[in-house]
């Protein structure tokens, strides 16, 4: 199969929804730039990977990544501009409307309804996702990324939102989500148009750092082992 077919094989359609974006009450971890919590409209389904994206699937794009690892596990050591710039190559060779989901609809599939810091509940054990280290400072997990499908799906069918790799997004770092847009768009406008933003967590964090709720940044042409990304596509009016 080709493997922008094998793309658009691995998305899942999300259903529009509202839901409460930011640090839930009482979530002793979270910090000032979750908040202010804030209600968001996702008024159009659209569709998100099931997976980040993997070595196998970037390969096409960039013969170069041949030392990333095992062609099932995400594909890391890529900055956010190389990320858009799959997603413009992926929408070249498809005609698909392929891009970065935006840090709202990403939080929005991470929850899959669920108001708890985790989409598991209010704790995040080790079968439920990739993470090094227990909160007490005790190394409990694999120590590298994992292939696809090790760790179950939440209620969206979704697997990793929670660890393995963080993720970029569309978004341009903002400290807060003061003035933040309420309709599941991106927020590209202000910031800090040099750093984007980061979700997810990753295999070498603690869990209260795979939160639904956590975000940070990097610089857009940063390389990190513990950072990829997720594809997300517009669905046709």
């Amino acid at each position: 199969m080709r493997p922008e077919l094998q793309a658009m094989a691995g998305l899942v359609t999300v259903p529009p929804g509202v839901f409460s974006m930011g640090a839930i009450a009482g979530d002793k971890f979270a910090t000032d730039t979750e908040r202010p919590v804030h209600r968001i409209t996702i008024a159009h389904a659209f569709e998100i990977g099931r997976f980040p994206v993997t070595v196998g699937e970037f390969l096409p794009y960039d013969p170069a990544r041949t030392t990333d690892g095992e062609l099932g596990l995400p594909v890391v050591n890529v900055t956010w501009d190389e990320a858009e710039a799959f997603c413009a190559w992926l929408r070249a060779e498809t005609g698909g409307r392929y891009r970065l989901p935006s840090e709202a609809e990403w939080e929005y599939t991470c929850r899959a309804g669920a108001s708890t810091p985790f989409a598991t509940g209010d704790h995040l054990a080790l079968g439920d996702a990739n993470f090094l280290y227990a909160e007490d400072g005790r190394r409990v997990g694999p120590g590298a990324r994992t292939a696809m499908g090790r760790y179950p799906p939440n209620r969206f069918g979704l697997h990793d939102l929670h660890g393995n790799v963080c993720e970029w997004v569309a978004d341009i770092w903002h400290p807060s989500y003061a003035g933040a847009p309420v309709d599941g768009s991106a927020w590209l406008t202000g910031g800090d148009a040099g750093r984007r933003v980061i979700r997810g967590g990753a295999w070498d964090y603690l869990p209260r750092l795979l939160r639904s709720a956590w975000r940070d940044s990097l610089p857009r042409r940063n390389h990190r082992d513990n950072v990829g990304f997720r594809l997300a596509r517009t669905l046709e009016s």
